[in-house]
């Protein structure tokens, strides 16, 4: 057996994203005697969703939007998938949540005149309740967040990977997390009484994708082997539009945020005509289903630019107005050689944002006792189709509310429990498969990965392309486990990561095309051409993934409409 070292700590978190460090804060609020313990992949404050977020939160603040106003946009969003229940504690959360990101954390949101919160639109809701800072909105709240860390001289484990979930003998309960030291590459198995999953996910095994590299699933892979339950796999979130400046940079993908159609951007096609308006009565304005699906479609029609995307166009509004509101996207653009002011910006739909991931409750406790989950590693909230400014809502709204109820339930009810110690090998094990084999290509393998995922199972899928993926992935997997890395130095070994970076995201890559097999109608970002209607809405269900004894098997249940029935509104 591999050797390893082991850290005790009251409460473990993985992830130092909004939800993540949302959680520290409120569990050392409430109980300010724990041991408290951060873990990120990266280097805390420096890495995560989060701080990428440019858009804006979602909350309604202003005197005619509501409480119901915001919960019907998000449930007529999400395609009437949505736990209720989630749906409700988001948006009533975030009025909370957002008056303590300005009053005790100090971030500093952009203001009217007046001095109240300026709220931009944003699409798919039917009022303007986006607070923002510029477009640069997730490093205001991520740096505040990272400051008040460090300031309480929280626990951190930076650089440092979670490979697995270990629970106890009896499988009763989470007994701590295995991990990886990268600046080492030791193994180290961190005991605690409470553990909570804030990884955030990362659709990066598609060809165009939004988050950074480093953001590969390990979260929801780890919860899908430790026996947990995923919802909604198949509903992987395409924003509309995400910068295409060529292969040899890696900025292609990005995203240009939101905002920019909601403040009247046009989208054009090869030919410099609008479409929208062909595909919904809101034309740029309308959800971000919709329109990348009309984005792909026109692609798919050959009416592109020279890099094979479409247009993005700012050049018939204010100029003055886009440099001051939207400083950051036109210095992005400009890095990469556009004019977002009064030229065109190449672009294409980009996998930005999963809107499945671990089953859990409001509390955010899960099915397993000492393991929570908040963020993006969680499903349920957003439905078929995540609003955008509700994500950066979701994961503060909920990273606090974990942080509540850890606190409460670690005085409680937590306890250290002895790990299965024949886990911790087998996790070992796998991690070091690829040590001392024969070399090979991983580039080769993510590109086929990427290939595979963006053809099959991306914005358009049928039975057809769903069963070649399912096939390939299986393959491409059984290829993975052959090839080998550089055993000698595993300090920062970064082919080493790579390949564990793949083996989540293949498995992971399995469960969304095992969930997206398993609906046979299309929703929200789940679009069957072969099913292409929505079905009945009152008999909506929602898929359930579980990995039992290596194999996918795949679920539904019917949504339970705790508090509005299709049809049916909140509003007067």
């Amino acid at each position: 057996m591999t050797a390893f070292e082991t850290l005790e700590t009251d409460v473990l978190i993985l992830g130092a994203g909004g939800a993540g460090l949302f959680a520290a804060l409120h569990t050392s609020n409430a109980q300010p005697d724990l041991s408290i313990t951060v873990a990120v992949k990266g280097l805390l404050g420096k890495c995560g969703c989060t701080r990428m977020v440019q858009g804006g939160y979602n909350v309604a603040l202003a005197p005619d939007d509501s409480l119901e106003r915001h919960f019907m946009d998000t449930i007529e969003g999400g395609k009437w998938l949505n736990d209720q229940d989630l749906a409700w504690t988001l948006v009533t959360g975030a009025q909370e949540r957002i008056r303590e990101l300005e009053n005790e954390l100090g971030c500093f949101f952009d203001r009217n005149e007046d001095g109240t919160v300026h709220q931009k639109a944003f699409a798919g809701q039917t009022f303007d309740r986006t607070v923002h800072k510029g477009d640069l909105t997730g490093i205001e709240i991520i740096n505040r967040l990272a400051e008040q860390v460090w300031s309480r001289g929280l626990n951190r484990l930076e650089d440092h990977r979670a490979v697995e979930l270990i629970r106890c003998r009896d499988e009763s309960a989470v007994s701590g997390v295995l991990m990886i030291d990268m600046r080492t590459g030791g193994f180290l198995f961190v005991r605690a009484r409470a553990v909570l999953l804030a990884t955030g996910g990362g659709p990066t095994m598609y060809r165009y994708h939004t988050p950074s590299g480093d953001k590969t699933c390990d979260g929801m892979a780890m919860a899908l082997r430790a026996g947990l339950t995923l919802r909604d796999m198949e509903m992987v979130q395409f924003h509309p539009t995400g910068l295409l400046a060529g292969d040899e940079t890696r900025m292609t993908g990005t995203v240009l945020e939101e905002g920019l159609r909601g403040y009247g951007a046009y989208l054009l096609d090869g030919d410099g005509e609008r479409f929208m308006d062909r595909y919904d009565d809101r034309g740029e304005r309308a959800t971000r289903d919709i329109v990348s699906r009309a984005m792909f479609a026109e692609i798919r029609a050959g009416k592109v630019g020279p890099l094979g995307g479409l247009y993005l166009s700012m050049g018939h509004l204010d100029g003055v107005e886009i440099r001051r509101q939207f400083r950051g996207m036109v210095e992005r653009c400009a890095d990469c050689g556009f004019d977002l002011v009064s030229g065109r910006v190449e672009v294409v739909p980009t996998a930005h944002y999963m809107m499945g991931g671990v089953e859990f409750k409001a509390d955010c406790k899960t099915a397993v006792s000492g393991l929570f989950a908040a963020g993006e590693d969680t499903g349920g909230v957003h439905g078929a189709n995540r609003l955008g400014g509700n994500g950066v809502a979701n994961s503060t709204v909920f990273g606090g509310i974990a942080g509540d109820t850890i606190g409460a339930w670690v005085n409680a009810d937590g306890a250290l429990h002895d790990p299965d110690k024949t886990a911790i090998e087998a996790a070992i094990d796998l991690c070091r498969t690829p040590l001392g084999q024969p070399q090979g290509d991983l580039e080769a393998v993510h590109d086929r990965l990427s290939s595979i995922m963006w053809d099959d199972v991306g914005i358009f899928r049928d039975a057809a392309s769903l069963d070649s993926a399912e096939d390939a992935l299986v393959s491409l997997e059984a290829g993975l486990d052959g090839i080998g890395v550089a055993s000698g130095d595993l300090a920062y070994n970064l082919t080493w990561h790579d390949w564990m970076n793949l083996k989540n995201l293949i498995l992971m890559s399995r469960a969304i095309t095992a969930a997206a097999k398993g609906r046979v109608d299309s929703r929200g970002a789940h679009y069957r051409a072969d099913f292409p209607d929505s079905g009945t809405l009152e008999t909506s269900a929602f898929t359930r993934v579980t990995l039992q004894d290596g194999t996918l098997v795949t679920a539904t249940e019917p949504v339970k409409f705790t508090r509005v029935k299709p049809g049916e509104t909140l509003l007067d």
